[in-house]
């Protein structure tokens, strides 16, 4: 069935853009917000997979149950999905029930740079069947964030020094407020992984790129869930929160629900991008399946 989607392409400067079976493909998916969010990934991943010929699926999944932090249940329906990663941020440990599957589950991961003795994954493999490799890191941002963290380029530099050798496609997703944090992580991770998503602010950015030595870049791949809200909750008791200064509940909307994201191709024998493109699906334009 038909669908509507846009998307903006940035290919790597000087390069033809070939893709080839022996390059890979990943989907790169924006915090997913509540049961609205989690219904359009569950209708739009089959079309993508099928239309891009998708070889991994990460999902930043930090919204997914009730519009803050995953559950168990949660964490279940979006492998279900067709997710092979997943990411949190600082909700990660707002349902209690999420920390015994962190202990077990290989394919999801915490922030990297929480304390070490926090419970969970601090990257997370997801292996196909042609025995090629993606791994995938987590980090937070720390300005004007809450949650107390360590610092997130030290994190991620201990932990890509941990990786096994015969990974080349490596994953991070920035959790961060403050765009700058987000740029700055691109830029010292370039060359060095294969992309750099960043996360949290539920708005999608139009500065994709390749940046000089091969990491796709993006400061925010967007929400998916209702934009017919503020970041995915009930526009009129957030603005009406805002104007009078008495709390109000914020319950997560429900208009306008559209999947955001990222599609990137890279090389596995070098583990660097070749393209990145923005995706929007929204969700009306989808074959709806049940829940």
């Amino acid at each position: 069935m038909p669908f509507r989607a846009t998307a903006g392409t940035c290919p790597l400067p000087g390069s033809a853009r070939m893709e080839t079976a022996m390059q890979l493909k990943l989907l790169c998916v924006g915090d997913v917000v509540g049961s609205p969010g989690r219904k359009v990934l569950q209708d739009a991943l089959p079309v993508l997979v099928a239309k891009h010929q998708i070889d991994c699926v990460i999902v930043n999944a930090e919204n997914v149950t009730q519009g803050a932090g995953l559950s168990a249940e949660g964490y279940a329906k979006v492998v279900h999905d067709g997710a092979h990663l997943i990411t949190l941020g600082d909700h990660v440990y707002r349902r209690r029930d999420i920390i015994g599957v962190m202990e077990r589950a290989t394919n999801i991961v915490r922030p990297a740079n929480l304390p070490s003795s926090a419970p969970g994954r601090e990257f997370a493999i997801h292996e196909m069947a042609s025995g090629r490799k993606v791994a995938v890191i987590s980090l937070l941002g720390r300005m004007f964030m809450k949650t107390m963290v360590n610092c997130p380029f030290a994190a991620v530099d201990r932990v890509l020094a941990a990786l096994p050798r015969d990974v080349k496609i490596i994953v991070v997703d920035m959790h961060a407020e403050v765009t700058s944090e987000k740029v700055a992580m691109g830029w010292h991770l370039d060359g060095r992984v294969s992309v750099v998503f960043g996360t949290h602010t539920h708005i999608p950015t139009a500065d994709e790129r390749i940046l000089p030595k091969g990491t796709a870049y993006i400061t925010d791949v967007g929400m998916t869930g209702p934009y017919d809200s503020v970041l995915g909750r009930n526009k009129d008791r957030v603005v009406g929160s805002m104007v009078s200064g008495v709390p109000s509940p914020f319950d997560v909307a429900e208009g306008d629900v559209r999947l955001c994201g990222i599609l990137v191709t890279a090389d596995p024998a070098t583990g660097l991008a070749t393209h990145i493109e923005r995706v929007r699906i929204d969700g009306a334009s989808l074959p709806r399946r049940p829940l």
